[in-house]
């Protein structure tokens, strides 16, 4: 437990201060792997995709769509267990667990040849990464306050479309040189890996952590026992349930990952239909949308922190990212380049405010619930990953063109900037003052 006596000396102020921005340095970087490891083994799919898994594979355009989207329906399963286990035992042991088992996972998509086979590994790669985000959102509330959540939320988060950037440039690469198969056989392999480093190296909280010295851990528990007074009580899930915002919250999560996750996912597709590149330009072409967004979230998150404002930073993007799909679905087969430009800004508007939309949970209710909460929302993510990954390939697979899918996405950006809307004003909490 923090001492207070300790934290309240002059003398130690400087110890303190560097203390805790070795939090910065050390932890996030390994969190911003982690997660960038999981969203490598996620979105490959969409090369394999456009590269011929279909044709290989001998398997219908539905089938590879269903395939895609299989994932979602893992991934649905076991966001509130996980979330419960991190919060109750070990968000470290946790990860290190599904770092074992998604890799192995992610490399047999490339060995298997059979659909059924192929299918339940999808599904069950979805369940191994399904705890890996609200476990990472609760380690993360252990370590960094209110005024520090939406950065660290917006670092964890950059491992999304980072990775997409690298990922999609060096994935068209290696299937170009090796085929779809090897590219996810060779990308599976560093998750197994790395498992072992984030086992070594990563603490739950600052009183486990011998690189931190003990002024700072006091610090870092005072605060974020502050913040947890000034939240109402919640006795467990359920009562977190009757709170209107929490399902306004998953209903506008649901909607906007259905746009997320259409374009992650078909994104490759999409841009070798309508450009007629190789798969090793379509690489390229696929990585500049990230580029913006990487940006955008940083400066969101920054300037969210800095004002203690949440919903206002999220709704705007969101409807600039529903405009642009529509924007992009109207130039569909009459300009691929001011299509692909429309792209670009509505892949920015959707990442922006990734980080202080993770912030408003945390601040709304205490951390016996809101690592659970948490879980519950991104559960309806997974649900519209679904709704997105399959809806959208399955109209470019019946139509034969981006236009629909791309139509789909526009209206469920929209509709999520609108739910962002209609959330109620949260109530302001002084900022808890450092002794």
């Amino acid at each position: 437990m923090p001492d207070e006596a300790v934290i309240g000396q002059p003398e130690q102020s400087a110890a303190q201060g560097e203390g805790t921005r070795r939090r910065w340095a050390y932890l996030l970087p390994l969190v911003f792997i982690t997660y960038s490891l999981a969203y490598l083994d996620r979105a490959n799919y969409g090369f394999g995709a456009a590269a011929g898994l279909a044709a290989t594979l001998h398997i219908s355009g539905s089938q590879n769509a269903l395939l895609g989207s299989l994932f979602f329906l893992g991934y649905f399963l076991f966001q509130i267990p996980g979330a419960s286990y991190a919060h109750r035992r070990s968000a470290t042991r946790l990860v290190f667990f599904a770092l074992l088992a998604w890799g192995a996972l992610a490399s047999l998509t490339g060995v298997i040849r059979l659909f059924w086979l192929l299918a339940l590994d999808r599904t069950l790669l979805g369940v191994a990464e399904s705890v890996i985000f609200p476990a990472m959102l609760i380690l993360l509330s252990s370590w960094f306050t209110r005024s520090e959540r939406s950065r660290a939320n917006a670092i964890l988060i950059l491992g999304n479309p980072v990775t997409v950037t690298w990922m999609s440039a060096v994935t068209g690469y290696i299937i170009k040189a090796a085929g779809w198969q090897w590219a996810f056989i060779i990308e599976g392999v560093p998750s197994v890996v790395w498992a072992f480093v984030w086992i070594a190296v990563v603490h739950d909280h600052p009183w486990q952590a011998k690189w931190l010295n003990k002024p700072s851990q006091d610090w870092i528990e005072l605060e974020l026992e502050r913040e947890q007074e000034s939240l109402p009580h919640m006795k467990n899930l359920l009562a977190a349930l009757r709170i209107p915002a929490v399902i306004l919250l998953c209903a506008q999560f649901l909607t906007w990952s259905i746009g997320v996750y259409g374009l992650v996912l078909w994104l490759p597709t999409m841009i070798r239909a309508g450009s007629k590149q190789g798969i090793g330009r379509v690489g390229l072409l696929t990585a500049v949308p990230y580029l913006l967004a990487v940006i955008l979230m940083v400066l969101v998150a920054y300037f969210s922190d800095r004002a203690l404002e949440r919903e206002r930073f999220v709704a705007p993007f969101l409807i600039l990212a529903g405009v642009a799909f529509f924007s992009s679905y109207l130039a569909t087969g009459t300009s691929f380049w001011l299509s692909y430009v429309c792209l670009i800004v509505a892949c920015a508007g959707m990442y922006a405010p990734y980080g202080p939309f993770w912030a408003i949970m945390p601040e709304m209710m205490p951390k016996n619930v809101s690592g659970e909460v948490m879980a519950l929302v991104n559960s309806f993510g997974a649900m519209g990953g679904f709704i997105g990954a399959y809806g959208v390939g399955l109209l470019q697979a019946k139509t034969g063109s981006a236009r629909a899918g791309i139509f789909l996405m526009s209206v469920a950006l929209l509709l999520s900037g609108i739910l962002t809307l209609c959330l109620p004003k949260p109530k302001k909490h002084p900022q808890p003052q450092r002794a």
